[in-house]
């Protein structure tokens, strides 16, 4: 009972976080010279990290098993990997440079996982034999931990491919050009104030474009180091999934809906390692086989989920409307 209640006060507290932090992000977006605005929107997200980080292990010590044995689970968890690629700079004294991508990532999975949509699913049933294994933690922390990483290595393709074909879009931010290149430079780029004079001797579109390229190969820099991590574990969990899976059904692959698509993640986010080892085709080129892995991503982590069907049909949902 006890923790029962902890978990729907957690619950509360973290949806609540969550509308303040969506408040404070968006006002950060649009004004980026209040400091203590920026301060109070870090601190909103470190709050609400402990408090998922709270509700995790409250339902892990209630119903004495790992929690990601559902969808809503696995959602918290996601949200929670989201959270820690996000507060790593952060506790690093670094500029959080990715935030632009992992706070709206945390906030929007967060704030649909507490929003009462899966209300049905806050009930975690008991768990089936095929999941009263030691190998759940190790599957499916790996595979979640995978999906947030390539999600967010992804979204930072899709930034890519923006700036380089909508020439113009930078001009918006000719006021905050050196605040955008330093955020995803990580303090690596320290040389372009040296440079300074050359800069402003040039034309102002030369000075755009010159912005505008270092920009982009940052993007392509950070969203390759990320991807990479995130195939690191995704192959992980695809192994560790594929010995569980023949201790518990007797086959290492059964080529079930959700091992499938799995398979299908793991193929173009390889094709895009593949290509990233050939210059002349980084960029914008590799950027767009990461925005189609994006896709496929949430096809085979979301979207098999709703059909229900397959081996892994215990982790499918009905939306609650209220």
């Amino acid at each position: 009972m006890i923790f029962s209640t902890l978990e729907h006060i957690l619950t509360h507290i973290s949806f609540s976080m969550v509308s303040v932090v969506i408040t404070l992000h968006l006002i950060t977006l649009l004004v980026n010279e209040i400091v203590g605005l920026y301060n109070s929107f870090e601190k909103g997200m470190i709050v609400t990290f402990f408090c998922i980080t709270g509700l995790l292990v409250t339902r892990w010590i209630y119903w004495k098993h790992f929690p990601l044995s559902d969808l809503y689970e696995s959602l918290i968890f996601l949200s929670w990997s989201f959270y820690i690629i996000h507060m790593i700079p952060y506790f690093k004294k670094q500029k959080n440079n990715l935030s632009a991508i992992t706070a709206p990532s945390a906030i929007f999975t967060q704030g649909f996982v507490t929003s009462g949509f899966l209300t049905e699913m806050h009930q975690s049933p008991i768990l089936v034999p095929a999941l009263q294994s030691q190998w759940l933690m190790m599957h499916v922390s790996m595979m979640v931990l995978g999906y947030a990483a390539l999600l967010c290595g992804s979204l930072l393709s899709v930034a890519l491919i923006i700036i380089t074909f909508q020439k113009d879009i930078i001009s918006i931010f000719d006021k905050r050009k050196h605040l955008l290149i330093e955020s995803f430079f990580f303090g690596e780029i320290q040389y372009i104030n040296e440079k300074g004079n050359i800069l402003q001797s040039a034309s102002p579109f030369s000075v755009r474009n010159y912005y505008r390229s270092q920009l982009i190969e940052q993007l392509d820099h950070w969203s390759y180091r990320i991807i990479s991590l995130g195939f690191i574990f995704l192959t992980i969990g695809i192994l560790s999934g594929a010995v569980w899976a023949n201790e518990a059904w007797g086959s290492y692959w059964n080529w079930d809906p959700k091992e499938t698509w799995a398979f299908i993640t793991w193929t173009i986010f390889a094709i895009y390692l593949h290509i990233r080892t050939n210059k002349n085709l980084q960029g914008a080129n590799s950027a767009i086989v990461a925005f189609i892995g994006f896709l496929i991503i949430w096809i085979c982590y979301f979207g098999v989920n709703l059909l229900g069907i397959g081996l892994h049909s215990y982790g499918s949902f009905t939306l609650t409307l209220n």
